[in-house]
């Protein structure tokens, strides 16, 4: 349709151009008023034909930009949604909510702009070169040789830009990240009193992004500027010649004036196509990023595992597994190579090592958050699976992260989480069992009292405490796995957790990273990790009788060298 229309507006700009010639022949040729009027008329007609077409073009191009850009948000989003946190480990919410938000509107905008853009450049100035030709040939071919070098220019100047806009939203994307990253470490940060240095750390990336968004502009406002330039002399030298053939009367005056008249609608697409080209970099940036996050393999065999209760007498056994994180992902991030684990019944395993040793990614593989390589042996309940990311695993596990999130809602439902189904007592019963009675008890609102995104509103304290009120609620779910979740706290507030976090270790299997010394001695068994391998296993007291890395580790640790 868009074609058609296109292709429709081409012949009303013809005739637009024709009919207007028409009038000023016969007025510099001193006809009567009326051989002058419907020239005049019929262009009038030509003139408001064209801006309908062009506003019906656009009318459509916008419907579909948006249905698309919906559609395409929906696919984004239910991507996400399958893969779940495995995608966000991956991608990082700081990319996908910049894909899903700022990505989809850049993506309806890049629609908007060059299915129009193409079609006027691929239609209008073809249909109008052809009428030139038979008006005059010496005109044609002069628009002819000027368009090729026109278009070489752009592609020169385009290629340019398209380098910087790559840069530039590659950048935005960093940025994106790292302002995330920011907001949810400022608690953090505050507290070690670093909040005002690594404002100049943000100003750095945020100055480096300004900087790189000046130069892509500085090659789009050049590239359009020689574009102008360009198109402008072809016209000057079309009518330099034009006027030499009047002159010399070797051309009549209509086909000079048309051409004349038509030569800046020849060029108008090529122009507009050249400056609207720029403003789409970023959405076709925009929408290459989401087509790669959309071509992502979900992860496969997810029901491999049957019905799962852990209970004392369950074991997992973990043979040569091995995870790599792909270089779009974290090309600085630690791999991780396991020759051998085995998990069983209510033992408290703690996973400890220095930063960056792989605790992390060792836990979020076996809460299925990560996949693993093919060749990994997994072995639950003397059932081989490829890899965690098994319905029933998960239906298992209580995961409690470092930064426990809370969604908007009543304290009752964010404490609900993994029994939305819950009853009012067993809520209140699970709060207590926390800590959190005390706290509520203060609330207005009580248990009913709201809670902002992300937690606005409560403290880091209460927040870990929220936390564990869920695993209590959730005591169907046998296994539990921490990863640093007191990271981020004081001492004190720590000490005031580790009570109810000891109750909710009873009749579990616990898996608890830590860089914590005082966890240790609650753990029965202890895996040492350092580059991404196992490199000590036992327990604390079969570690601590030798020199070893479990040694080392424990002298760092008590040396708050880690």
């Amino acid at each position: 349709m868009l074609a058609g229309l296109t292709f429709l507006q081409a012949f009303v700009i013809l005739f637009q151009g024709k009919y207007l010639a028409d009038a000023l022949v016969n007025s510099w040729q001193m006809k009567p008023l009326q051989s002058i009027m419907l020239p005049v008329t019929l262009f009038a007609v030509a003139f408001v034909v064209r801006h309908l077409l062009n506003l019906l073009n656009t009318k459509i191009v916008q419907y579909y930009s948006g249905k698309m850009s919906e559609e395409i948000r929906s696919q984004l989003l239910d991507k996400v949604y399958n893969s779940g946190p495995q995608m966000i480990s991956e991608r990082g919410t700081g990319n996908l909510v910049t894909a899903s938000l700022d990505g989809i509107d850049l993506v309806e905008n890049y629609f908007k702009l060059i299915f129009t853009k193409m079609m006027n450049m691929s239609i209008i100035p073809p249909v109008l070169l052809v009428y030139i030709y038979f008006q005059n040939i010496a005109s044609g071919i002069t628009l002819t040789i000027i368009v090729p070098l026109i278009i070489l220019f752009m592609i020169i100047l385009g290629l340019a830009a398209q380098s910087k806009a790559d840069e530039q939203y590659a950048q935005y994307t960093i940025l994106s990240n790292h302002f995330l990253d920011a907001l949810r470490g400022l608690p953090t940060l505050k507290m070690l009193g670093l909040s005002k240095r690594y404002v100049k750390n943000i100003y750095t990336v945020s100055d480096e992004y300004r900087r790189r968004t000046m130069n892509t502009l500085r090659i789009a406002i050049l590239s359009t500027f020689a574009l102008d330039w360009l198109t402008t002399l072809g016209i000057a030298i079309l009518a330099v010649f034009l006027g030499l053939g009047l002159i010399n009367n070797q051309l009549p005056l209509f086909p000079a004036l048309v051409t004349l008249i038509l030569a800046p609608e020849y060029f108008l697409p090529l122009r507009d196509f050249s400056s609207d080209y720029h403003a789409t970099l970023d959405g076709k940036n925009a929408l290459t990023n989401i087509l790669s996050i959309l071509e992502r393999r979900d992860t496969e065999d997810t029901d491999k595992l049957d019905k799962l209760t852990w209970d004392k007498d369950s074991s997992l056994e973990i043979n040569n597994l091995q995870f790599n994180y792909s270089d779009e992902e974290k090309a600085d991030a630690v791999s991780l190579d396991v020759d051998h684990l085995k998990l069983s019944g209510y033992h408290h395993i703690g996973v400890i090592g220095k930063s960056g040793s792989g605790k992390s990614t060792l836990i979020r593989v076996i809460g299925g958050f990560l996949t693993p390589e093919h060749n990994s042996n997994i072995t639950i309940n003397g059932q081989k699976v490829p890899h965690f990311t098994q319905r029933n695993w998960q239906k298992e596990l209580t995961f409690l992260p470092q930064s426990p999130y809370l969604f908007s809602g009543t304290l009752a439902k964010n404490i609900a989480f993994y029994r939305p189904e819950a009853s009012q007592e067993e809520i209140e019963n699970a709060a207590d069992k926390a800590g959190l009675k005390d706290f509520i008890n203060t609330l207005k609102d009580g248990y009913e009292t709201m809670i902002g995104e992300g937690g606005r509103g409560i403290s880091g304290g209460q927040q870990q405490r929220i936390m564990i009120a869920r695993a209590f609620l959730a005591n169907d779910r046998h296994i539990l796995i921490f990863d640093e979740p007191t990271a981020h706290l004081d001492i004190e507030t720590e000490y005031a957790l580790k009570k109810p976090m000891e109750e909710l270790f009873k009749n579990h299997l616990v898996i608890f990273a830590t860089h914590r010394l005082h966890w240790i001695k609650e753990m029965d068994y202890v895996v040492v990790m350092d580059d991404g391998e196992i490199v000590e296993q036992g327990t604390p007291k079969e570690l601590g009788s030798h020199e070893g890395a479990y040694s080392d580790l424990i002298e760092n640790m008590r040396g708050d060298t880690l």
